[in-house]
C-alpha cells in the first residue's frame, strides 16, 4: 500500500471548472502511476475556504469511484497560502516502491511542491 498526493489550483469557484480540474487531478495520479480505480482504498479531498461550488469528491464518482471510500474536509486557513486549491491524499494498492511513486501536482498548485513531483503535464496558461 502506498499513498499518493495531488493538488490543483482553479482559477475560479465555479462548479464546472471545479469538477473538470478534480477530475484531471485523479486520472493523472491514475495515469502517472499505472491505477485502476480497483486500486484506490481511499482519498481524502482537502479544499480552502474559497471554494464553496461543489464537493470534490463529486468529480470522483463521476469517474466511477462509487464503492471507493472518499471524504473532503478543509484546508488549514494559513496567511498566504495558496487560494483556490484542492488536494487529494489516496491510499493505494500496487507494487511501486515509495520512490517510485508519482506525486501529480497541477496548474498554479505545481508550485506547491516540486520536491514531490515529477508530473507537471499542465501548464498555466498564459
Amino acid at each position: 500500500m502506498r499513498a499518493v498526493r495531488g493538488a490543483t489550483q482553479l482559477e475560479v469557484d465555479e462548479r464546472d471548472h471545479l469538477l473538470e480540474r478534480v477530475a484531471e487531478m485523479v486520472t493523472g495520479v491514475m495515469t502517472s502511476n499505472q491505477l485502476e480505480v480497483e486500486d484506490f482504498i481511499s482519498i481524502v479531498f482537502t479544499s480552502t475556504s474559497d471554494l464553496v461550488s461543489e464537493f470534490p469528491a463529486y468529480a470522483a464518482r463521476r469517474l466511477g469511484f462509487g464503492d471507493v471510500p472518499l471524504i473532503c474536509a478543509r484546508e488549514l486557513e494559513i496567511a498566504g497560502s495558496m487560494p483556490r486549491v484542492v488536494r487529494m491524499m489516496a491510499h493505494v494498492e500496487t507494487d511501486l516502491t515509495r520512490a517510485d511513486v508519482t506525486h501529480v501536482y497541477l496548474h498554479g498548485a505545481a508550485a506547491l511542491r516540486r520536491d514531490l513531483t515529477r508530473v507537471h503535464a499542465v501548464p498555466d496558461e498564459a
